[in-house]
């Protein structure tokens, strides 16, 4: 602005500067590079309108809950005007007749707007329960259709903070902040009667409506800063904490309880003290609200005092005027005490919106491409170069390969060369740099992404189980399987012996992530279940890395034997694994650096030679 430069240096952090002292610093002209794509290649952020769609097809509900809300408007002005009745008119006559018709009707207006209340509040509930469920479930799946780059740039804290954010949105479409605002919107019936009843009492009663909104406009901004804030120091504790439970063993083993204790702990008090700034805030801004309402009513009475001695108004009308001006100031005073759900809400939609704006790994053009026929096996690297960030050393670097359909490729080098990267953009899971990857001579780039991930499958060294049986686990990817195609998976990863020896056999409960099994026996059950999977590709990372030499010997024959017809990648540390492989490619620093079989590679008394003499000797 003319008046504060904002200024961000990665030495100093932000700082705030008068437009002198910038000139003094950075000189009187220089160049401003903003960052904006073209209109036409702007996406449209998820806001509020997002859910307008899911409201619309419910749009009959919400026009039965306007016009309940209008009539449960009309009805609380009867009680206010027949009060107004019965002590100017009722009580001088002294008419008990009329007082008991008046009373009687009193009654049933007040039993119709009490149920057409319970009508709108069980219409409202029950209808943004069911979007509540959608939405819910189109985030959800989006987030599972991210690429996975943009879960290695977060933490899964952090995450599970943003989903969170779904319960705010749920609190505010099932709470009662909606149907405030709908009366808040409705109280313009309260005062065209109390402009009828008398002008210049209403202009009192709104006096202080310039003030309640003065109290948004400044309290907003403000509030919404702490709730950022609140939200951040909360994710990150929270992602500390997942951290700590993830790798609690580490924990224990090097005895860090006490310091992740006195970590998170420190962590935890940054969000309590946001929060507590937050809760601070809010609540000066209810009670400087609620002060207003109070001097409103005593002004409202005051001058209806003076206009009552002055014969201009009733009795029965200053207190009809009080009690139809007390349902207006008490609309707009629940309206300012929800607003903290607004910026709440707005706060959710904020987080939740680098989920649901960040593209899906399957856009409209994939959808549109060719499925993948069924895959024979021949697969060609060509030209394929690859990096994680933007800027950096290549992960991958010119890597030009081929291998026939039915051929037994190993994958061989030392950590961080580049083995596991390299079958990751086999699956699509990353976009090469550069270079094209084929498989039966279709580029992968330009088939429909599921369809060729259905045909792939895939054991890695850090297998994930879930908290179920050990049956569940095994026929997660074909849960029509029988009970012999189950066993018979079992059998080839060489699993079937244990898993009888198990309290329940296959019917055992594994824990979570198979907490209940040793690190072999968890690979055995990933690789049954790929076997049950009958892929037509089929890759292993490390797959049998926690196994014995024998059990790992018998596995490799195994799968030899019921994969004979399929091209597999088997990345493996230990080179007698993949003595009897077709082709054997040794990797360093991204690149191949020796290819053949495992004579020709012993021959050439390269790497590959020096790195398989050392393993002998030590065995």
């Amino acid at each position: 602005t003319e008046q504060e430069i904002v200024l961000g240096s990665p030495e100093f952090g932000l700082t705030r500067l008068k437009p002198g002292q910038f000139a003094e610093i950075w000189g009187e002209s220089g160049q401003v590079l903003l960052l904006q794509a073209p209109k036409s290649e702007q996406k449209e952020q998820f806001s509020f309108w997002w859910f307008i769609p899911s409201l619309m097809e419910h749009r009959t509900v919400f026009i039965e809950v306007l016009i309940s809300s209008f009539f449960v408007q009309v009805f609380g002005l009867v009680n206010p005007l027949m009060t107004m009745i019965i002590i100017d008119k009722v009580m001088g006559q002294r008419s008990i007749e009329a007082m008991d018709v008046l009373g009687l009707l009193m009654l049933l207006v007040a039993l119709f707007e009490a149920l057409l209340g319970g009508l709108r509040t069980f219409l409202f509930v029950d209808t943004t329960n069911r979007i509540d469920v959608k939405l819910s479930s189109e985030v959800i799946d989006h987030l599972l259709r991210l690429p996975l780059n943009y879960f290695d740039n977060r933490r899964v804290g952090d995450l599970t903070g943003r989903i969170g954010e779904l319960a705010n949105i749920r609190n505010f479409l099932t709470g009662t902040a909606l149907t405030v605002v709908l009366d808040s919107v409705f109280s313009v019936i309260y005062i065209a009667v109390m402009l009828a009843l008398n002008p210049l009492m209403t202009a009192v009663a709104l006096a202080g409506v310039p003030f309640f909104t003065g109290i948004i406009i400044i309290n907003s901004p403000i509030v919404r800063r702490l709730l950022r804030k609140k939200a951040e120091r909360y994710a990150d504790s929270q992602s500390y904490l997942v951290e700590v439970l993830n790798g609690v063993q580490t924990v224990k083993a090097q005895n860090l309880e006490l310091r992740s204790r006195w970590e998170w702990s420190a962590r935890y008090a940054k969000f309590m003290t946001a929060s507590f700034n937050t809760v601070l805030t809010q609540t000066t801004s209810s009670s400087i609200s609620t002060f207003l309402n109070k001097l409103s009513g005593l002004a409202l009475l005051w001058v209806g005092a003076y206009l009552v001695i002055d014969g201009q108004l009733s009795v029965g009308g200053l207190i009809a005027f009080r009690i139809i001006a007390g349902n207006v100031t008490g609309s707009l005073l629940r309206f300012v005490s929800v607003w903290q759900s607004f910026q709440e809400v707005g706060m959710s939609i904020e987080r939740l919106r680098d989920v649901l704006d960040t593209e899906a790994e399957v856009d409209e053009e994939d959808r549109n491409n060719i499925d993948m026929p069924p895959i024979n096996g021949s697969v060609k690297f060509e030209e394929i170069s690859f990096r994680f960030t933007q800027s950096g050393p290549l992960q991958l670097a010119n890597v030009n390969l081929e291998f026939p359909a039915g051929y037994f490729v190993g994958i061989v080098g030392l950590s961080g060369s580049g083995k596991s990267t390299l079958m990751k953009l086999l699956q699509r899971l990353y976009p090469p740099l550069s270079g094209r990857i084929f498989i039966d001579g279709y580029d992968i780039q330009k088939v429909e992404l599921y369809s060729l991930r259905r045909q792939i499958g895939v054991v890695l060294q850090d297998t994930l189980l879930f908290n179920g049986t050990v049956q569940d686990n095994i026929a997660l990817t074909n849960p029509d399987a029988t009970t012999d195609e189950i066993v018979r998976a079992a059998k080839i990863a060489v699993a079937h012996d244990f898993i009888m020896n198990l309290p329940s056999g296959y019917n055992t409960i594994v824990g979570e992530r198979g907490a209940s099994l040793s690190g072999g026996q968890r690979q055995r059950i990933a690789i049954a279940r790929t076997v049950l999977q009958n892929p037509r590709l089929l890759i292993l990372d490390e797959a049998t890395s926690a196994l014995d030499y024998s059990s790992e010997r018998q596995v490799c024959e195994n799968l030899a034997e019921a994969f004979a017809d399929t091209t597999v990648f088997f990345i493996t540390h230990r080179l007698t694994t993949v003595k009897n492989a077709n082709t054997i490619i040794m990797m360093d620093k991204g690149s191949v650096v020796e290819q053949g079989t495992h004579g020709e590679l012993m021959a050439v008394k390269g790497r590959y030679f020096c790195l398989y003499q050392q393993q002998e000797a030590q065995q």
